[in-house]
């Protein structure tokens, strides 16, 4: 499955963004997806992820409560959208199908549970 994410720019503490990721083929609805982030001289970081029929959402501590994963399978095409941005939120944020086990609570990356990501779109939270 190739992805393209899109959504990102420059935003001010406490503001909100909402990212997208469009897949390109019409399987898209039966895999589970994911966003993870990753930041300048900080390890890759699972943010949430989302079961393939969208009734299921998980969340990192760290989004708990400020963001939230959707996903419109007519369209393969998969949300995350962000309130209350904080500057730890800066980041290149991918999203990737995911294969690994429904989880909430940690944010630590084990690349063997995702696909390919895609190309990334970059969120700055600055003022």
């Amino acid at each position: 499955v190739q992805l393209v994410e899109s959504g990102g720019g420059l935003v001010q503490p406490g503001g909100s963004l909402r990212l997208s990721c469009t897949a390109s083929e019409s399987r898209f609805g039966v895999y589970d997806m994911a966003w993870v982030r990753q930041a300048p001289g900080k390890e890759t970081e699972w943010v949430s992820s989302i079961n393939s029929g969208g009734g299921s959402t998980y969340y990192a501590d760290s989004v708990k409560g400020r963001f939230t994963i959707s996903r419109d399978n007519t369209k393969n095409t998969l949300y995350l959208l962000m309130n209350n941005l904080k500057p730890e939120d800066t980041a290149v944020y991918y999203c990737a199908t995911y294969f690994g086990r429904p989880r909430d609570g940690s944010s630590h990356y084990e690349g063997s549970d995702f696909g390919p990501w895609g190309q990334g779109t970059q969120v700055t939270v600055s003022s």
